[in-house]
This record gives C-alpha cells, sequence and structure tokens, in this order.
C-alpha cells in the first residue's frame, strides 16, 4: 500500500473523471483481496478480524477517499457471505474477481411462490455497483401476494444476493464528492430468484463460524465509516499543512501568523491521535469481548457507536478549523485539496454518522 505510483494524485484524478476506479486500482485490489476483507481464506479472502479489516480501509481512506469507500463497502456487502447458503458460498465466493455492492435500502418486495422469488424494486447508493459481480437488496417479504409481518405487525425484511446481469443500473450518483465510488441506483422487476439467495443478516442466522459473524452489522457498519472518515481526514490536514507553507513561501507570513497556526496544527494533530487511539482501543476491547464470552455487552456496544460519532463530529471540527489556512487553493476544483476537501464532505453526510449521540 505504500506504492507511490499506484496510488497517487494523478490516478485519483482520472477515477474522478471516470466516476469508478481506474483498472490499475482494481487489478491491486484482486491481487491483495480487499473485496474479500471478511470472506474466510478457504473461499479466497482473507478472513481479517475487524480490527484488522478497519486498518486497512483507514490507510486505503487516506490514499483517496474513493477507493477506501468502495473497498469498505463492497467488503462490508462480502461480509454477508457468513449469512449466505453453502450452496450460493461454494459457487460464488471462490471467483477472484468478486465484488458486491449492496444497499440498505429497503426498496423491493420479494414475493415467494414455490421455491422462487418474483422480486422487483429499486435501491438507492450502491457503492461501487460498476465493478460489481453481485449486488445485495433489501426487500419486504410477501408470500403468493400476502404481506408477511412480524410479532410487532411490522412488515418482515430479508436480503437476496443478485446477479449484476439481471439488474440495471442507474446513474444516480450525481454528488459533489466520492464521485470514483460510483454509488448508483439499480433495480430489477419481476426477477425470479431461488429460495438459496436469500439471507438474514443477524448473528443468530449465522452459517460460518467465525466471530467476525457476530458482531453486530450497526456497529461493525459505523466503525468501517468511521475508519474512512478517520483516513480522509489526515490526507485532508496533510494537504492543508503542505497548502499553508506553500503560500508561505510567496506571502511571507510574519512570526505571529506563523505561530498561531503551527499551534492550531499542533492542537488538532494531538486531537486527531487521541481520537484514533480511542477509537480503536473501543473496537479492540468490543472484539476481544467477542472472542474471550462470544458476545458482546450492550455496554461495549454503545462505546463503539459512540465514539464513531464522536470521531466523525470531531473530524468535522478540526478540519472545518484547519480548512481557511488553506486558502483559495482548497477552493480550486482540479485540485487534490479541493478533492478530498469534497470528498470529506459528501462522506461526513452519511445518515449513521450526522448526530453525535
Amino acid at each position: 500500500m505504500n506504492n507511490s505510483n499506484l496510488f497517487n494524485h494523478e490516478l485519483a484524478a482520472k477515477a474522478e473523471e471516470l466516476g469508478y476506479l481506474p483498472d490499475k486500482w482494481l487489478t491491486e485490489i484482486y491481487a491483495e483481496k480487499w473485496f474479500k476483507l471478511f470472506v474466510p481464506t478457504d473461499l479466497g479472502g482473507l478472513g481479517c478480524t475487524l480490527p484488522e479489516a478497519l486498518k486497512i480501509e483507514e490507510k486505503l481512506a487516506k490514499f483517496d477517499g474513493s477507493l477506501g469507500w468502495t473497498v469498505t463497502l463492497c467488503a462490508g456487502a462480502a461480509w454477508f457471505v457468513g449469512f449466505m447458503d453453502e450452496s450460493v458460498r461454494k459457487d460464488i465466493f471462490p471467483d477472484e474477481h468478486l465484488c458486491l455492492a449492496g444497499s440498505g435500502f429497503v426498496g423491493g418486495k420479494a414475493d415467494k411462490i414455490g421455491e422462487k422469488y418474483q422480486i422487483s424494486g429499486s435501491w438507492t447508493y450502491a457503492s461501487g455497483a460498476l465493478h460489481a459481480t453481485h449486488l445485495t437488496a433489501n426487500c419486504e417479504i410477501y408470500e403468493n401476494g400476502k404481506a408477511l409481518l412480524d410479532k410487532k405487525g411490522k412488515p418482515v425484511v430479508k436480503a437476496f444476493l443478485l446477479d449484476r446481469k439481471d439488474v440495471e443500473i442507474l446513474d444516480g450518483w450525481n454528488y459533489m464528492g466520492m464521485i470514483a465510488t460510483g454509488s448508483h441506483a439499480f433495480r430489477c422487476e419481476n426477477l425470479s430468484v431461488p429460495v438459496n439467495r436469500c439471507f438474514e443478516i443477524l448473528p443468530n442466522k449465522a452459517q460460518l463460524k467465525a466471530p467476525v459473524y457476530q458482531y453486530p452489522f450497526l456497529q461493525l457498519a459505523e466503525a468501517t465509516l468511521a475508519a474512512n472518515i478517520l483516513g480522509i481526514s489526515k490526507h485532508l490536514k496533510e494537504l492543508i499543512e503542505q497548502s499553508f507553507y506553500k503560500r508561505h513561501e510567496y506571502r511571507k507570513y510574519d512570526k505571529k501568523h506563523l505561530s498561531y497556526f503551527q499551534d492550531l496544527l499542533i492542537k488538532q494533530d494531538k486531537k486527531l491521535h487521541k481520537l484514533r487511539d480511542e477509537f480503536y482501543g473501543q473496537v479492540n476491547s468490543s472484539w476481544e469481548e467477542l472472542e474471550e464470552k462470544g458476545k458482546i455487552s450492550d455496554s461495549r456496544l454503545k462505546k463503539v457507536s459512540k465514539i464513531s460519532r464522536k470521531l466523525t463530529q470531531q473530524c468535522r471540527e478540526i478540519n472545518g478549523k484547519l480548512y481557511p489556512f488553506s486558502g483559495l487553493e482548497a477552493a480550486k476544483t482540479h485540485t487534490e485539496l479541493n478533492r478530498v476537501w469534497r470528498d470529506f464532505n459528501t462522506v461526513g453526510q452519511h445518515a449513521l454518522l450526522i448526530f453525535p449521540f
């Protein structure tokens, strides 16, 4: 991951222009098995623990926001392998070019008729959709046209694995940042899907025994998104510092102004490092608890959620305080600094991390 010839501003700019990850990056992703962070090694994956995966995701996000985010979301969709039928796992996951994209949106209806489901719907924000071999989609469940309800009277929702060839990708990612994630929508109509393509993302529904599939999905999602926020913020801080000193070369700030920025930078840098330590501390504690006891306490899960949100909130504050010192360079749309700023202010809008609690 330290290959400067591979992860550089020029390729990141090209990725943004393309609207998806370039082939050089994809080749490396497949070689390193990053789309399969949580897939067992016997299915061609890395079999990572959550703490291991977060470190990889943070580093990739620091190189480029779209790169880190696409890997994170596609690896997150492939985490569902732990909940899928054995026949599906063995048939699909050994493919070295496997890439799952998905949407958390409940955008479809699946009507069980005999041994098939008839699925129709549309789903938003499927990051990596343009690279996907398969897509995951959440649907309300019906049986022979009648809606199934749970004990509380709410619609039963299950997830499905769909082949890329069976869905239509809709050009719907028209946002200022994270452009190369290609987080488009997709849809299908009256698609017949075998029952073994249906799965539920609950710890008690896990088909594989590795601890990672017992980690609650909400906190796993929050932590992986926060790792990306952290990586992008580190990148942005470095670029702001570089821009300030580049401006200093021809503006020649006086000692008072230089000292102010330097003190501010040191303070924000310490804050970011402290946040990072707190974040990984809580995640590592939750992982240790899971391995030792087979379950994570509610109090620990709340701490993981809280630190993920706190990290995001304080990264916003840190970036906001430092951003003005980058000057107009940050407002030039073609610069690396501007792209990273746009990426941060796009990914920071994710619904899971907006509130500080």
